[in-house]
């Protein structure tokens, strides 16, 4: 069993590609960019101990514009609330930065619904629109420029807020998939 999930892995990588090496697939995605995070409850400041879970990935497209994303999560202790890109180191809480969905009715127009109330997958795309701040970090409404420069310097995070952590039940640091 343990050779098939390496097979999955290195196909993996000919499909995603490495920036200026080709892939199987030929040139066309050499420069699309993957990032991925892994939702946890002690990832929290301060670490919370829940049994929820999720993933967060999404590509930046090559004109560097825009990203799509997918964020999955499982097994909360509360309903679902709202789910964000945040500016903030590890450990660190962070103002918002983007909407991955709400519940609210507070994000910018476009912001999907969460689905729930405790496991749902949501999928969406961000554009310079969709950027809100924090403008007391640095990053004003509609930079993707400083976005995708804060997620260089590996100081964002993805967490999901429930009606039992409204700061945050899980959350992980954005990192490249690689």
């Amino acid at each position: 069993m343990k050779p098939a999930g390496i097979v999955l892995f290195v196909a993996g990588l000919a499909v995603v590609g490495t920036p200026g090496v080709p892939t199987l697939a030929g040139d066309q995605d050499d420069s699309v960019r993957t990032l991925r995070a892994s939702l946890k409850g002690i990832e929290e400041p301060p670490s919370i101990s829940s049994t929820g879970r999720g993933t967060f990935r999404a590509t930046i497209t090559e004109d560097g514009t825009s990203l799509t994303y997918t964020l999955s999560y499982a097994d909360l202790e509360g309903d679902v609330l709202q789910a964000h890109i945040h500016l903030g180191q590890r450990g660190v809480n962070g103002g918002i930065a983007v909407f991955l969905c709400s519940n609210l009715g507070n994000g910018p127009e476009g912001t999907p619904a969460c689905p729930g109330p405790r496991a749902g997958t949501v999928s969406g795309k961000v554009t310079g629109d969709q950027i809100i701040g924090p403008a007391g970090q640095g990053l004003a409404p509609g930079e993707f420029a400083e976005l995708l420069h804060a997620i260089d310097r590996k100081v964002t995070y993805a967490n999901v807020h429930t009606s039992k952590y409204m700061g945050g039940e899980i959350r992980g640091q954005i990192d490249d998939e690689d």
